[in-house]
């Protein structure tokens, strides 16, 4: 079943012309997904088993009426199949005894027993003003697997329906121009010496074939500065590094469940302090944007600031990176000794930006997700196969709405009452909005 790294290359143009999708299905195991999302499962698992959540697809790219571009049937199809699958007896094998981060049996036998005996819930799927309406309910654990999934599924059938439009010839010429695209990104990223990074893509991919690509790419061209792949099954399959720690997931739901002002203050630091408590490492990675990061660090425990590093995902990086560095020596801790994970909406130039700057203030590492695995900008006739903002959120967690403010306003997320009300509660002032990209 493994695909060995000495295999031959997949001929993507060919499979597509091809037309054989059969054997091809989208999500094809259920670690088809990122790394991140095991981890903070088994943290839910663990601390709030019996929360139940909905969470939602939000298309913040309304241009793109997915409605319109997606066959209903074929999405359907594509759902049922996801909810068809269970670990197979290596996958499991390879979660229980494999090593990471440095640690052997990083999931515990009950997480184990429990999620190789899961299916995925049911979803509820309808149409309005051009776009699907997709969302899940039930209990955390089993709800949060969908997220990724789900995205998956309606990016690359996005992606097949503007490539059935094209010849074999067309598709020849798309696929090897965007492989040049990707290497010469790659031959730049070579030159920087104390380059880090890892594939953050799986989430806005254009497909798993050419993600797999990508990630191969990587290995050959960038060599030890390639530190591995946020998807499980490609990590298993080329025996590479699992890459990943927690999201804003946690935090939105810990907070959405608090029943006062005062619980509300503290919900963000009882995520970390519950993470705290199995992980340590480069696993106690800090996310403090998704109430605004400088109120997050202002009133930070004091034991937060012994954590391995930080992860800027909104906002201005630069600004993001230099905040974590004042609030580290202000804590007596030596920023060169702490790790900044940059991932938000990179590319090349920005990645060369940022290691110029950080690189000698303290260690930098990058995450790079959708301009590593779906750049296909200006590719395709009317730019059709360019990436866009797709994505899976909880909304709800026990019946009371989540919200979600982060560094850059128009992430934000949740209704606006309650938007007010975190604002005030974490006193987030004035932002400055930024395009989003993806």
């Amino acid at each position: 079943m493994e695909v060995e790294r000495g295999e031959s290359m997949v001929d993507i143009a060919a499979r597509v012309w091809n037309h054989r999708w059969k054997i091809d299905p989208i999500v094809r195991s259920l670690i088809d997904t990122d790394f991140y999302k095991l981890l903070m499962c088994q943290s839910v698992f663990r601390n709030r088993p019996e929360t139940r959540v909905t969470f939602s697809l939000i298309n913040r790219t309304t241009g793109i009426r997915l409605a319109d571009l997606v066959d209903e049937a074929e999405l359907r199809e594509q759902l049922d199949h996801v909810r068809s699958l269970s670990l197979t007896r290596g996958e499991s094998t390879w979660l229980r005894g494999n090593t990471f981060y440095g640690k052997r049996q990083m999931f515990r036998p009950d997480f184990m027993e429990w999620f190789e005996n899961l299916r995925l819930p049911p979803y509820h799927l309808d149409r309005r003003d051009g776009q699907y309406e997709l969302t899940f309910e039930g209990p955390w654990p089993e709800v949060m697997l969908w997220e990724i999934p789900a995205l998956a599924v309606l990016m690359e059938l996005r992606s097949r329906a503007v490539l059935e439009r094209m010849g074999r010839f067309e598709l020849e010429i798309l696929y090897a121009r965007a492989m040049t695209k990707l290497w010469e990104k790659i031959t730049r990223l070579r030159s920087l010496d104390k380059l880090r990074i890892a594939d953050f893509g799986t989430r806005r991919r254009h497909s798993f074939l050419w993600q797999d690509w990508a990630v191969q790419a990587m290995i050959e061209g960038l060599g030890a500065k390639f530190t591995g792949t946020s998807n499980c099954l490609i990590a298993m399959r080329r025996d590479i590094e699992a890459i990943g720690t927690n999201a804003h997931e946690l935090p939105m739901v810990y907070a959405a469940l608090a029943r006062s002002d005062a619980e509300l203050a503290r919900a963000p630091y009882q995520v970390l302090a519950d993470w705290h408590e199995e992980h340590d490492g480069n696993l106690r990675i800090i996310l403090p944007d998704t109430f605004g990061t400088e109120g997050f660090l202002a009133h930070a425990p004091d034991w937060l600031a012994s954590w391995t590093g930080i992860r800027i995902d909104s906002g201005d990086p630069v600004a993001g990176a230099e905040t974590a560095i004042r609030w580290w020596i202000s804590r007596g801790e030596d920023p060169r000794t702490k790790l900044v994970i940059f991932s938000d909406g990179l590319d090349v130039a920005k990645i060369e930006e940022l290691q110029a700057r950080f690189q000698d203030r303290c260690k930098v590492s990058f995450g790079w997700g959708t301009l590593l695995t779906n750049d296909f900008r200006g590719l395709a006739p009317d730019d059709a196969l360019a990436p866009f903002s797709l994505v899976c959120k909880a909304v709800s967690a026990d019946g009371r709405p989540t919200v979600k403010l982060s560094d850059n306003p128009n992430k934000a997320m949740g209704p606006a009452d309650q938007i007010a009300r975190y604002k005030r509660v974490f006193g987030v002032g004035a932002q400055t909005p930024l395009e989003v990209t993806v």
